[in-house]
C-alpha cells in the first residue's frame, strides 16, 4: 500500500472511530438526556438521513469537477460543525439544523473517500484497498462505540458533549490528514477520451442510466442495502425483542457479534474470493443471508427454549457479517471498475443514493413489520435475500470477464472487451455496449501516484 493510500485509510478510520462514539447513543441522547421526548429524536434521526437524500444528487458532479480531495476537505469541516453544534444543541430546532449539516457532511465524505480510493489504486489493487477501508471502518465504530459507551452518563450531559467534540475532532483529523495526500491526477481531469467524450455529450446522468449495467447495480445495491443493513436497528431488533423475547441488552451483543465476524473474517475471505467472480460472490451473500433470516425465523417462531432463540439471534447477526466481508471486495470496487474516468464521482455518489435510499425506506418498512407481522416479516426478507442471488447472476451476463474477475487482468490477452455507457444513439440496439479492441488502460486506473 502506497502513502497516499495509507493516509486516506488512516483518515477514513479515524472519521469511523468518531462516528462510533455517537451514533450509538444519538436517540437516547436527543430524547433523554436533552429532553426533547422520542418524537423529536425520531425526527433528528430522519433528518440525519434526509440531509444525506438531497445532497449525494450533486455531490459526484462536484468531485468529477473539482476533484475528490476539496470535497472531501469542505465535507470533513461541515461533518465537524454538524457534531459540535449537536453537542450543544440544547433546543429542538438547534438539534434538528446540528443533525442536518452533520447528515449532510457525513453523505458527502462516503463518495469522496471512494474517489480518492480509485484514483489512488488501480484494478489490481482496488479490491484489497476497499476491503482495508471496510474492515478499518468497522474495526473504529466498534472501538468507539465501545469507548464512548465508557464515558456517556445519562445524567451529566456534559459528558454526551464530550463524545460530539471527540467526533467534530476526528473529522477534523481526517481533513488535516488528506490534505497531505498527493493525488494523482487522472486523465480525465487532463485529457479526454472517446469514452469520456460520449458520456459528456449525453449528460452525466444521462450517460449514467444508459449504462446497463451501471443500472443493474444500483438496483442489487438497493436491495442488498434494504435487506441488511436497512433492518439492523429498526426491523430486526423489533422482532428480536417482540417475536424471541430477546433482552436490548443482548442486541448490543449480536452488534458486537456482527462487528467480531467482520474483523476476523475479512482478510480471510478476501483471499478466498479475490480470484472468483464477483457477481458470484454477491449470489453467494444472497444466500448466505437467506439461511441468516432462517435461523432468525427459527428464534422468534420456532418454539425453543430462551437460550436456543438468544443464541440463534446472535448469529443471524453473525452470519450478516460474513455476508458482508464478502461484499466489501467485490461492490464498491465494481462501482469503481464501471465508471468513465470523467464520472467516477457521480458512479460512487449515485450508488451512495441508492444506499441511502434502502437505509431510509428499510426502517420504514421493516419496523411496523418486525415489530407485529412476524411470519410475513421473516418470508418477505427471505425472498429479498433470494433476489440478491437472482439479480447478482443477472449481473454477471453484463459484465465483461475482467469487470467480474480483475484477477483476470493479469493474464496476458491480445483481445479485451470493455463495458461502456451505451450512447442515446445505440439504445435501440441490442444492449450490451462492449466494445472489443485493445485499449488503452482501464477506465479507472490513475497516472502513478507522488509517494
Amino acid at each position: 500500500m502506497g502513502a497516499a493510500l495509507r493516509r486516506i485509510q488512516l483518515g477514513s478510520a479515524l472519521s469511523a472511530f468518531g462516528l462510533g462514539f455517537t451514533v450509538p447513543y444519538l436517540y437516547v441522547y436527543v430524547a433523554q438526556v436533552r429532553d426533547l421526548g422520542a418524537g423529536t429524536a425520531g425526527v433528528v434521526l430522519a433528518v440525519f438521513a434526509m440531509a444525506a437524500l438531497a445532497v449525494l444528487p450533486f455531490t459526484g458532479r462536484a468531485i468529477d469537477r473539482r476533484g475528490p480531495l476539496p470535497v472531501l476537505v469542505v465535507a470533513s469541516g461541515l461533518a465537524s460543525v454538524g457534531a459540535a453544534a449537536l453537542g450543544f444543541a440544547s433546543s429542538v430546532p438547534a438539534a434538528v439544523l446540528a443533525a442536518a449539516v452533520l447528515g449532510a457532511g457525513t453523505a458527502v465524505m462516503q463518495p469522496a473517500l471512494a474517489t480518492m480510493l480509485v484514483w489512488c489504486s488501480s484494478t489490481a489493487t482496488r479490491t484489497r484497498a476497499f476491503a482495508m477501508q471496510f474492515f478499518l471502518q468497522n474495526l473504529g465504530l466498534g472501538l468507539g462505540g465501545l469507548v464512548g459507551g465508557q464515558l456517556v452518563d445519562v445524567d451529566r450531559p456534559a459528558s454526551f458533549t464530550m463524545l460530539f467534540l471527540i467526533e467534530a475532532a476526528m473529522f477534523v483529523v481526517l481533513g488535516v490528514t488528506v490534505t497531505t495526500v498527493r493525488m494523482p491526477r487522472p486523465a480525465s481531469l487532463g485529457e479526454v477520451r472517446p469514452s469520456d467524450a460520449s458520456a459528456a455529450k449525453g449528460g452525466g446522468l444521462r450517460a449514467l442510466l444508459s449504462h446497463r449495467a451501471m443500472v443493474q447495480l444500483c438496483v442489487l445495491g438497493f436491495v442488498l442495502f434494504f435487506a441488511c443493513y436497512g433492518q439492523f436497528e429498526s426491523g430486526l431488533a423489533a422482532y428480536g425483542t417482540e417475536a424471541a423475547g430477546i433482552e436490548p441488552s443482548t442486541l448490543g451483543l449480536a452488534l458486537a457479534a456482527n462487528t467480531a465476524v467482520i474483523v476476523v473474517a475479512q482478510f480471510v475471505v478476501l483471499r478466498l474470493v479475490e480470484r472468483r467472480r464477483r457477481t458470484r460472490v454477491i449470489a453467494a451473500v444472497g444466500l448466505i443471508w437467506a439461511f441468516a433470516w432462517i435461523v432468525a425465523g427459527y428464534a422468534g417462531l420456532g418454539h425453543g427454549s430462551q437460550t436456543m432463540a438468544t443464541a440463534a439471534f446472535i448469529s443471524t447477526y453473525a452470519l450478516f457479517g460474513l455476508g458482508e466481508a464478502m461484499l466489501s471486495p467485490t461492490v464498491a470496487p465494481l462501482v469503481a471498475d464501471l465508471a468513465p474516468e470523467s464520472m467516477v464521482g457521480q458512479y460512487n455518489s449515485a450508488f451512495a443514493l441508492c444506499k441511502q435510499l434502502a437505509l431510509a425506506v428499510g426502517p420504514a418498512v421493516g419496523g411496523p413489520m418486525g415489530a407485529s407481522l412476524h411470519g410475513p416479516y421473516i418470508v418477505t426478507f427471505v425472498l429479498f435475500s433470494l433476489g440478491i442471488t437472482a439479480l447478482a447472476l443477472r449481473l454477471g451476463r453484463r459484465l465483461t470477464p475482467v469487470q467480474d474477475q480483475p484477477s483476470l487482468a493479469a493474464v496476458p490477452s491480445r483481445v479485451v472487451a470493455v463495458s461502456l455507457p451505451e450512447s442515446p444513439e445505440s439504445l435501440g440496439g441490442r444492449g450490451g455496449g462492449d466494445v472489443i479492441g485493445n485499449p488503452p488502460a482501464p477506465a479507472s486506473a490513475p497516472a502513478p501516484a507522488g509517494h
